[in-house]
């Protein structure tokens, strides 16, 4: 099973040999492809043989491409992710609005709920039973946009009263960053279950090419939140997003057995299109 993330910073070359990716630079370097479960290349000036991207697309890594400032920029998406990805894509066309209604209220209630216990640890108690309030007024679809003010409450503590996201700051720059990579995995198994990332639940701005993407990865943004939390960041530049990147190596539990976060997103995932295509939210795994 692929566990790795490899991060390419420098100016190189890179090709495939027997299975392996070769990094070409001062000292060549090999890195079996099967143990590679995410390439992040920060370099403008790293170059690709066509036959390795054709491996790293059969072997299903996720490959995310940054810009001259490390930014995340674009990401590599296979055409087909799936054998039968045009059943898929018709199933998908038909999925129950209503049931697609329930599966958001039940994202928006489990984004909320892990918002209220992060400020719980952080021994915020009234702040977070002001949000676990907010989750017994939820309604279908959050008519009320329950999640909206739990967000204001959330940010402002964690962050500041005059903390909002709008603003150009490190802090910002760095949530945009690590959610930037977690949408990443998510696009990644989404298009690898066949199905198309721009169809949402909720979401459904016709810029966005990851709209369902953006739905799904709603719980997960706190994993980046803590990060971020925990290193207080007043400048964002290189070693501030190796930093953030470690969110891909969190631990968490779902369905009862720990796992890597990308692991996790692949089942969370997967449970989502299986209560889609049986018609039972019930199926849907959250991480604990």
């Amino acid at each position: 099973m692929s566990f790795r993330t490899v991060v390419i910073s420098n100016r190189c070359k890179l090709d495939l040999r027997m299975n392996h990716m070769v990094v070409r630079g001062d000292k060549p370097i090999k890195v079996l492809l099967d143990e590679i479960d995410i390439l992040i290349v920060e370099n403008p000036a790293v170059s690709f043989t066509g036959c390795l991207l054709e491996a790293l697309i059969a072997k299903k890594v996720k490959v995310i491409f940054c810009d001259s400032q490390h930014n995340p920029q674009s990401e590599l998406v296979p055409y087909h992710g799936s054998h039968d990805c045009s059943r898929k894509i018709r199933n998908q066309l038909k999925w129950s609005p209503k049931l697609q209604g329930e599966i958001w209220t039940m994202i928006v209630k489990e984004k909320i709920r892990k918002q209220g216990d992060f400020l719980a640890d952080l021994g915020y108690g009234a702040e977070a039973d002001m949000l676990r309030g907010y989750i017994t007024e939820l309604t279908y679809r959050d008519a009320t946009n329950r999640e909206g003010h739990a967000a204001k409450v959330y940010f402002n503590k964690i962050f500041g009263m005059d903390f909002t996201r709008e603003r150009e700051t490190a802090v910002n720059a760095a949530l945009d960053y690590g959610y930037s990579l977690i949408l990443s995995v998510f696009n990644r198994e989404v298009a690898g279950n066949g199905y198309l990332t721009q169809l949402g639940f909720f979401h459904d701005n016709i810029y966005n090419p990851f709209n369902l993407s953006s739905d799904l990865m709603e719980p997960y943004r706190i994993l980046v939140d803590r990060i971020v939390y925990q290193h207080g960041f007043t400048k964002f530049e290189t070693e501030e997003k190796h930093a953030v990147l470690e969110v891909l190596k969190n631990e968490v539990v779902i369905n009862h057995s720990r796992q890597f976060l990308p692991n996790a997103i692949k089942i969370y995932v997967k449970s989502v299109f299986d209560a889609l295509s049986y018609e039972d939210a019930e199926q849907v795994a959250f991480y604990e």
